[in-house]
C-alpha cells in the first residue's frame, strides 16, 4: 500500500507550475500590438511576460508594468503603473491601457497573442 501511494505521487502532474501566460507560450517574447477590435493600432505598443505573474511593456509614450495572476486562459491585468511622459500618441496610449484593463481571456498560438472579452472585444499582438 505504501508503494502504491508513492507511485501515485510520482505520476501526478506538477501542480506548482506557472499557470499564467508566461508558462503557456508567452515567455521570452515581445508582442507588438497590431489591432484593437479589428482596427489597426495607429502607434507602436508592446507587451511582455518576463516571469510568472509579471507584465511589462511599452505604450506609444510610456513604459508600464502590471501583474497577471489568473490561470491561463483567463486574463486580468492588475493596476497599470506607467511613466508619465507626454507625446503625440498619448490618445493611442490611453486607448491601449483602457483596452488592456478590460481583457479577460488570453490565447497564445505560436507568435500570436490574442486578448479578448466575453463581449467580443479583442487585442491582437504578434511577436517580434
Amino acid at each position: 500500500m505504501r508503494y502504491a501511494f508513492l507511485f501515485l505521487i510520482a505520476i501526478l502532474p506538477d501542480c506548482t507550475g506557472d499557470e499564467t501566460l508566461t508558462g503557456h507560450g508567452a515567455a521570452d517574447q515581445v508582442f507588438v500590438l497590431r489591432a484593437i477590435n479589428k482596427e489597426a493600432f495607429p502607434a507602436r505598443a508592446t507587451i511582455e511576460f518576463p516571469q510568472e505573474g509579471q507584465i511589462i511593456g511599452q505604450g506609444p509614450c510610456n513604459r508600464f508594468t502590471s501583474t497577471q495572476g489568473l490561470p491561463y486562459p483567463w486574463f486580468k491585468a492588475g493596476p497599470i503603473a506607467a511613466t508619465k511622459r507626454a507625446c503625440p500618441d498619448l490618445q493611442a496610449e490611453t486607448a491601449y491601457f483602457a483596452a488592456l484593463s478590460r481583457m479577460t481571456l488570453s490565447e497564445v498560438s505560436g507568435k500570436t497573442l490574442i486578448l479578448s472579452t466575453s463581449e467580443g472585444e479583442t487585442m491582437v499582438f504578434e511577436a517580434e
